[in-house]
């Protein structure tokens, strides 16, 4: 990178998938030569560390009286509110939508102070913040800064396409309006509110029904460009899509002794919060275990309060990109890093949303047909098998995987995006994309 050695700051959402997401680009930047930092909850304390990159601590809310997991936050909030689970996203826009915006806009009012004396004492070549909600120190620290998006891309609004975390279908329409219109209703005064701390803060007003801005300077968005959406209006030139940024942190994986033999072999991974919800967990091995197929479940809190027949393994933690490549399909929460992931290694997917843009890219996958998606609690058992065995056979859509896993692959997104931050920490002015793309 030269003879100057650049400080970038990530800065991912409390969670698994954000954070996992930039320590895979992360991780590029520091074999090219650049300090990286990770600015983390203090539930993570040590994780980063672990993976070779320096850590600074920051916290969401008040400490508790006992120590926290990675992402206790998040497991903490969805314990209290799984029972919506079972609701549309027509109802999930008070039960749960409004609940976790509360939420993030609460935790970034919280450690606003912490943030400035954090980038204050790094001085920053670039923050790169994987977040949803904005963050006024981010804005007012005197450097370039990059926002990525790791959730479905309906984040980035455009009229022509379906309410983001609606899970409604692109090809109809009738319901969209009503969507936003609800949604609006139960989320304007909260926007109102925030956009007075922003600028408060010293920080732009929001933009308009939006919490967050996009970066003057370097916009990235995380989706392979088989799944993505036709637009009705281009992009700024600011964005860029990164087709898949899978880490290269996690250990390998050898396939348990029980597990050796013949059948199809399947991934089954809820998440790191919705494998905290029993009931479905549950029955998802009792369906297994009536199939002659070898499965890998990712158990998370789960472990050890669940017995496991003889054909499913499972653990509490997976190194889930050592996984993937080993599988025949995967049964998925639809979360954004696991879709991606699974375009990335070439899996069909059946999908079983919980929350949030879960059911933008469960709906997605359905429609360009690289798997489908099921009513997470109202699906029947004959509606489950019937999915999973076309999965399993149908070679046309397989094939259609081969080939996109190929390109995805070849693009290396992580690459691509370390290689416009480092450009964006070297040249200080917005990186805009070749005018054809």
């Amino acid at each position: 990178m030269g003879a100057e050695r650049p400080t970038i700051v990530f800065f991912p959402e409390g969670a698994h998938g954000p954070t996992n997401n930039c320590i895979g680009i992360g991780r590029i930047l520091a074999q090219r030569g650049a300090r990286v930092v990770f600015v983390v909850e203090e539930s993570f304390a040590g994780t980063l560390e672990a993976k070779g990159f320096e850590e600074r601590l920051m916290r969401l809310q008040p400490p508790p009286d006992k120590p926290e997991e990675p992402g206790q936050f998040w497991k903490d909030f969805i314990a209290n509110t799984a029972p919506h689970f079972r609701e549309s996203t027509f109802q999930q826009i008070q039960t749960l939508i409004r609940p976790i915006w509360q939420s993030l806009i609460d935790g970034a009012v919280y450690v606003e102070p912490r943030l400035r004396e954090i980038f204050a004492e790094l001085r920053p070549d670039v923050i790169v913040e994987d977040n949803v909600v904005a963050f006024p120190a981010v804005v007012t620290a005197g450097c370039p800064w990059v926002r990525i998006v790791s959730c479905n891309p309906l984040e980035i609004p455009d009229p022509d396409l379906p309410p983001a975390l609606s899970g409604l279908p692109t090809a109809d329409r009738s319901q969209w309006e009503a969507w936003r219109e609800e949604y609006w209703r139960h989320h304007a005064d909260l926007h109102a509110g925030f956009d007075e701390f922003v600028r408060s803060s010293g920080a732009p007003p929001l933009p308009e029904r939006q919490f967050i801005w996009e970066s003057p300077y370097l916009n990235l968005y995380l989706y392979p460009e088989e799944l993505d959406y036709p637009r009705s209006r281009p992009l700024a030139p600011t964005w860029h899509r990164i087709d898949s940024s899978v880490r290269d942190t996690e250990p390998p994986f050898e396939l348990p002794e029980q597990l050796q033999g013949e059948g199809k072999l399947v991934y089954v991974s809820l998440g790191s919060l919705g494998s905290a919800e029993p009931e479905l967990m549950n029955r998802l091995v009792r369906l297994f275990a009536a199939t002659p197929h070898r499965v890998i479940i990712s158990l998370g809190p789960q472990k050890g309060q669940m017995a496991l027949p003889d054909n499913v393994w499972g653990d509490e933690y997976l190194p889930q990109p050592s996984i993937l490549p080993l599988v025949d399909a995967v049964v998925t929460h639809g979360g954004n890093n696991t879709t991606t992931e699974c375009m990335h290694f070439g899996k069909p997917m059946l999908a079983l949303p919980l929350f949030w843009d879960q059911h933008d890219n469960a709906q997605r996958v359905q429609e360009c047909d690289f798997g489908y998606r099921l009513d997470s609690y109202a699906f029947s058992d004959e509606e489950f098998y019937q999915a999973l065995d076309d999965l399993l056979a149908n070679e046309g859509r397989r094939e259609r995987l081969r080939r996109a896993s190929a390109r995805i692959q070849a693009v290396d997104g992580r690459r691509k995006a370390a290689e416009l931050i480092e450009r964006l920490a070297r040249e200080k002015r917005p990186i805009t994309r070749p005018a054809a793309s």
